[in-house]
């Protein structure tokens, strides 16, 4: 992580954590299991959408980088929040926003997959297992929601 050293009001120091985009890709490399490049392109997309921020408003995202955010909430790198906000006019106004788990991503990016039981991080470390039978790789809940949902049909 980088740390910035600012001017704040009345002239005292501020010092602002940075992710870098080492850290970002190493981070997503070690805890999702994919290679350097994709990792990286994944990082820039994620710092782009960030930049020297900690966190985002949800409404500025398309369904598809939705669905990237969602996947690396579940591996411990984001999570999500909310605000709501009280308006002139008495409305409530509720906004959705995304935040960096810095702590985690220098974490992941410097020990690696701390979590072993994650369902996506195992699939893809084991990308020989799933080619062979795919099956085998479904975890028990899996199946019993399976077979709920054949019942309710």
């Amino acid at each position: 992580m980088l740390k910035i050293k600012m001017r704040g009001r009345d002239n005292k120091n501020i010092f602002i954590d940075i992710i870098t985009l080492d850290i970002m890709s190493k981070a997503i490399s070690n805890k999702i299991g994919i290679n350097k490049e994709k990792s990286r392109r994944i990082a820039e997309f994620i710092l782009d959408l960030f930049g020297y921020d900690n966190r985002i408003i949800d409404n500025i995202l398309q369904p598809e980088d939705r669905q990237l955010l969602y996947m690396l909430e579940s591996e411990g790198l984001l999570s999500t929040g909310r605000e709501e906000v009280k308006l002139y006019d008495g409305r409530e106004w509720l906004t959705h926003y995304w935040q960096l788990k810095k702590r985690f991503i220098v974490e992941y990016a410097i020990n690696g997959n701390t979590k072993k039981n994650r369902f996506f991080s195992n699939n893809l470390k084991n990308k020989s297992n799933v080619k062979k039978n795919i099956y085998s790789t479904l975890s028990d809940d899996v199946w019993n929601m399976r077979k709920i949902l054949k019942k309710s049909i």
